[in-house]
């Protein structure tokens, strides 16, 4: 007010006049509908920092965790699930799929005023471009779609309808796959290999603007049909290890940091949160690791022998050791996370009863001085699955006494994973990230073979394609019972049935189930993992 003073009476009263005029300018702007222009806002922008490598974000190619997130905030697909909890809700889709009696037709109304990131309408013909692509152009997760769907066609502007070669319950959990979602027939191309590996152009709330080797830029996109998203965009940055990523987080140059924190980082910022600010979101992972045992190979063709194993082994000590608290025990192959899921090998062996597997291997003419050798593998690449080996390795030996020894080797992921199906592992570290969010994951790619007998073990199926040779008539008939029942609770029945027979044959010990974090920075609110582990960047906001 003094350097107001200092001004002459009628340079007062004309700032007055002008301030005025401002004010009401301002008043008639924020009361007037305005276009959305909240792309080009960098103050509402928000800064995310990841060790992710990307390989491709064509949805009909991509199969790794991280396009995944990018897929299901750029795409959308025909159905999904609700923020706070696991129901599945429509999403490009208006209902749930009408079913024909024989469980083989699916009939699904579509979303009408919507469009693409390019201004293509989207419709029926669009969604069936889209699945038909998805299956025909060979890309790594196809076979998802390939295998029970016999026929997309467009049955109206805004209906789709889906032929199934035999009857498939969780077809709709199935569609929510990010590889499922809708893509502008105009950006795309139909033909095996026909991929665009840089580029995406879908319906999302977020529009891909830039794709560069170290940041990828999204904006919102302001023709989306439904709620806008609560910042203006998203600028990833991709750093080239754990160590950047965790010092660009600390020095505040980022505002959200997911995927890539080793286990020592995330445990340093759970500490160093109350003092600074920073917000810790925690939750439980559909990520497992199991010990794959090949049922083909000796020792492990005896079931005592496998059952030895899982008494010997010591879960609530791989958590603290190996994982510092960062994942829970794991008791059956379906995760926690599923109200499918019964802890059965818990029930049966508890965490462990090194007095009752010392029998059962004795009985099997086993002793210190003649000792099972189990031959055990594990990905070279992977610190927590190296150190998990060395663990089990320590806890059998103790346990034992002496009477299983086990012999540790390594080899890189990739071909090791490729490897498993040739059966010259004994036994495997192997994790696990569900395709889609459906119990059917975890137990039929683990438990079911398509041909082989009880005598030569699994031929040709899921369980010789993830190295355990298991081969089980009753576990494949509960397999397809539980596919093809649309009874919620018979489908339960079986579920409990094939979990409780997995306990009893052992082709595989489960041991853990990852905890996912992501850490975000003073003055961000709504950073969520969801109950179906997915990561909407839309609700992340700068208080």
């Amino acid at each position: 007010m003094k350097k107001f003073a200092r001004l002459w009476r009628w340079q007062r009263l004309c700032r007055r006049w002008v301030g005025l005029f401002c004010v009401v300018v301002l008043l008639v702007l924020s009361c007037s509908p305005r276009p959305s222009n909240v792309s080009s806002n960098p103050d509402r922008r928000i800064a995310m920092g990841s060790t992710a490598k990307i390989r491709t974000i064509d949805p009909a190619d991509a199969y790794e965790l991280f396009p995944a997130t990018l897929l299901y905030n750029l795409g959308e697909t025909l159905y999904t699930y609700d923020l706070e909890t696991t129901t599945l809700t429509p999403q490009l889709a208006t209902a749930l799929p009408d079913v024909s009696k024989d469980g083989l037709t699916y009939t699904i109304p579509l979303r009408q005023g919507v469009t693409f990131h390019d201004g293509t309408p989207f419709n029926a013909a669009a969604m069936t471009f889209s699945l038909q692509r998805f299956i025909q152009n060979g890309g790594q997760p196809s076979f998802l779609l390939a295998e029970p769907i016999a026929d997309v066609v467009a049955s109206g502007d805004y209906e789709l309808t889906i032929t199934l070669k035999q009857p498939f319950a969780a077809l709709p959990a199935l569609l929510t796959f990010f590889g499922a979602c809708a893509v502008s027939p105009q950006a795309y191309t139909i033909g095996p290999g026909e991929f665009e590996p840089k580029s995406f152009v879908g319906t999302g709330p977020y529009k891909l603007v830039n794709y560069g080797s170290d940041v990828i830029r999204l904006d919102a996109f302001e023709q989306y049909w439904g709620e806008q998203p609560a910042n203006s965009g998203v600028n990833l940055q991709l750093f080239s290890n754990a160590t950047n990523l965790f010092n660009q987080f600390r020095a505040g140059d980022i505002d959200v940091g997911y995927q890539g924190l080793e286990t020592d980082q995330i445990q340093r910022l759970q500490t160093e949160a109350s003092s600074t600010g920073w917000q810790v979101i925690e939750a439980q992972g559909n990520a497992v690791t199991h010990m794959v045992l090949n049922v083909n190979q000796k020792p492990l063709d005896q079931e005592a022998v496998r059952q030895a194993i899982a008494l010997l082994v010591d879960r609530p000590l791989i958590k603290e050791r190996v994982f510092q608290g960062q994942a829970e025990p794991l008791y059956s192959l379906i995760p926690s996370t599923f109200a499918e899921a019964r802890p059965v090998l818990q029930d049966r062996y508890g965490d462990g009863d090194p007095a009752q597997a010392r029998q059962l291997l004795t009985a099997a003419g086993y002793s210190a001085q003649q000792p099972l050798t189990l031959h055990l593998w594990y990905p070279s690449n992977y610190a927590a699955r190296r150190s998990m080996a060395q663990l089990l390795k320590a806890v059998l030996e103790q346990r034992s006494q002496g009477i299983i020894q086990l012999k540790l080797s390594s080899v890189e992921s990739t071909v090791g994973n490729s490897s498993l199906n040739k059966g010259i592992y004994p036994s495997y570290l192997v994790n696990w990230y569900p395709d889609f969010f459906d119990a059917d994951t975890y137990v039929q790619p683990f438990l079911s073979c398509d041909r082989g007998s009880e005598q030569t073990g699994c031929e040709e199926g899921g369980s010789r394609s993830l190295g355990s040779f298991y081969y089980n008539r009753e576990m494949n008939q509960l397999i397809e019972q539980q596919r093809q029942t649309q009874d919620s609770q018979e489908r339960q029945t079986f579920l409990t049935q094939i979990q409780e027979k997995l306990a009893t044959d052992l082709p595989y010990i489960p041991l853990i189930q990852r905890k996912e974090y992501v850490f975000s920075g003073k003055g961000i609110e709504g950073v969520q993992i969801t109950k179906t582990q997915q990561f909407p960047l839309w609700t992340i906001r700068k208080s």
